[in-house]
C-alpha cells in the first residue's frame, strides 16, 4: 500500500465501517498488481486483500461490502485513479466524482455499483 494520505483516508474509512485493516507500505505495487490479477486499467495507489478478495484503489466500503457478500466468480473490485471525493479522496470545496466500482477476474471488467463521492448512484 502506498504512503500518501489518501491511502491513509481510504484506510480510515474501512476502520470505521469496521474492517481491520493491515498496512504494509510497499514501493513498488506493480508486480503486486499483477500477481492478484488487477487490470492495469483500474490501478490505483493501494492495493488490498479482503478475505482473499482483491480491493484496488478507493473503493467504498458500501461496495466492499456488498461484494463480499456476493462476489461470484470475479477476483476483484476496483476503481481505477483517484476520483474526486471517493473514500480518502475527498476534496472540500470541489464536487465529488461519479465512478464505477469494477469487476474483475475472468473476462473484461464490468461495472457493480456507481458511486458519487462515497455514495451510491
Amino acid at each position: 500500500m502506498g504512503r500518501s494520505c489518501c491511502c491513509g483516508g481510504w484506510v480510515e474509512h474501512m476502520r470505521k465501517a469496521g474492517y481491520t485493516i493491515r498496512v504494509v507500505p510497499t514501493d513498488d505495487l506493480a508486480p503486486v498488481k499483477a500477481r492478484l490479477g488487477v487490470p492495469e486499467a483500474l490501478w490505483s495507489c493501494h492495493t488490498t486483500v479482503v478475505d482473499g478478495k482483491v480491493i484496488e484503489g478507493h473503493v467504498p466500503a458500501a461496495a466492499v461490502n456488498a461484494f463480499l457478500k456476493s462476489p461470484g466468480a470475479s477476483r476483484g473490485i476496483g476503481v481505477g485513479g483517484m476520483p474526486t471525493g471517493s473514500p480518502g479522496m475527498e476534496a472540500p470545496g470541489y464536487a465529488p466524482d461519479r465512478y464505477d466500482v469494477m469487476t474483475f477476474g475472468e473476462g473484461a471488467p464490468a461495472r457493480f455499483m456507481t458511486f458519487v463521492g462515497a455514495d451510491p448512484a
